[in-house]
């Protein structure tokens, strides 16, 4: 397990120590997102005459469908993926049956050609 990383950064304004077992880099980048959704929806004036408590719980539900929405395009992304992993699996089993016909078509081929010098029509 790599060591607890413990980072300060600014949310909102504020400063707040973060701490885990992630980098730096990431606790940054997680509180960049946060400070995203904050300056968005900032400049909306309908969310800005809110009270505090729902500017939060609404930030919150829009967080929470970014969330849902990156679940459900992965679970999609899964799916496509499967799907492909099968459309090759069955390929190369067709391949594989074409190769061995391939070659008892060519071997036949050689039977005939053999026969045919040994049995020159006359």
């Amino acid at each position: 397990m790599s060591a607890k990383t413990d980072t300060e950064v600014i949310i909102g304004g504020k400063v707040f120590t973060l701490s885990g077992y992630e980098s730096e880099e990431y606790l940054q980048k997680v509180a960049s997102y946060i400070n995203n959704k904050v300056n968005e929806y900032g400049k909306v004036d309908s969310f800005r005459k809110q009270p505090l408590d729902t500017q939060n719980v609404l930030l919150q539900l829009n967080i929470a469908d970014d969330y849902f929405k990156a679940k459900q395009q992965i679970s999609l992304l899964e799916e496509e993926l499967k799907a492909k992993d099968t459309e090759i699996y069955d390929l190369k089993h067709e391949l594989i049956a074409s190769q061995i016909k391939l070659e008892n078509t060519e071997k036949n081929l050689k039977n005939l050609q053999n026969e045919a010098m040994r049995n020159p029509k006359k």
